[in-house]
């Protein structure tokens, strides 16, 4: 059978017709689609009969009643339909404008925190702010998560018992706003008991692992957000630089960095979709 020649014009239409398409699907389809990453974990500390306790974690919500609603929206059925034992909300409820009233900016909290209640876990949701939230109103968003029955850790732990054993759940302050102190927060921790941190930004594990403390749980970082094959992410932010999607063991820390559900800048994701992550935490192996 003859080749049948390819003309400039064919080729240039093709790979328009593709790029087009590529971009549809990063706009249109990827930002919509959160997927669940599973991610099981022997922390050295962790107790023997909570075995198998699992946490859903979910960050960078970004909430806009015209973008990040629909990821959030498919994620709250997902979760609940996988039952977790506690969920984990580690930060950016809503988003700084980059012009108007950052203070407006934080009434978007509301919204988000009514649809995040939906979702349910019998050791309950509980949240820490990111850089957008402290960047609007953080005691705003603060209020409104806790309005819904969303507990806020600022820089505080909080003992988690079940079947007469318990871990400790702690969570910071925005770390960009200079005020998380892991002293202050850890300070009521008995020594030896296993502790979960929420941090938004993930970098801060190079501070916590000089910690006594078994797992971070971060965002921020968006995964990157846009991934073109063979290089690097366009856009990190500053503490996202460094750990930027996944798993991490910083010194004796476990860290692990959810690519989170919104969006920020353009309403697009590519390589990179929005993430629910459900880890199943175990005692070390013998």
């Amino acid at each position: 059978m003859p080749l049948i020649p390819t003309t400039r014009r064919q080729f240039l239409r093709a790979a328009a017709i593709g790029t087009v398409a590529i971009a549809g699907d990063a706009i249109f389809l990827a930002p919509n689609l959160p997927r669940i990453v599973r991610q099981e974990f022997f922390l050295q500390r962790w107790p023997e009969r909570l075995n198998g306790f699992t946490v859903a974690v979910l960050s960078d919500f970004h909430y806009d009643p015209y973008f990040s609603i629909h990821p959030l929206h498919a994620a709250i059925a997902m979760v609940n339909r996988l039952h977790p034992d506690l969920i984990a909300l580690t930060g950016d409820f809503v988003t700084v404008p980059s012009v108007g009233d950052e203070k407006k900016a934080a009434f978007a909290a509301e919204p988000c925190a009514r649809l995040l209640r939906q979702m349910s876990a019998p050791h309950g949701l509980w949240a820490v702010m990111g850089n957008h939230d402290d960047g609007t109103d953080p005691e705003h968003v603060t209020r409104v998560l806790q309005a819904e029955n969303i507990h806020v850790l600022a820089n505080q732990s909080e003992p988690i018992e079940q079947d007469g054993v318990r871990f400790w759940l702690a969570g910071v302050n925005d770390v960009i706003s200079g005020t998380a102190d892991l002293s202050k927060t850890l300070r009521r921790v008995p020594t030896g008991e296993a502790v979960i941190l929420l941090a938004h930004e993930p970098d801060f594990a190079d501070e916590a692992s000089q910690f006594p403390i078994d797992l971070q749980l971060s965002g921020h970082s968006h995964g990157g957000q846009v991934r073109i094959p063979l290089l690097p992410p366009l856009y990190l932010p500053y503490l996202g630089k460094k750990y930027v999607w996944g798993t991490y063991h910083v010194g004796p820390l476990t860290l692990y960095t959810n690519a989170g559900l919104g969006t920020i800048v353009v309403p697009m994701r590519l390589n990179c979709p929005p993430e629910i992550t459900l880890l199943t935490l175990r005692p070390p192996k013998h």
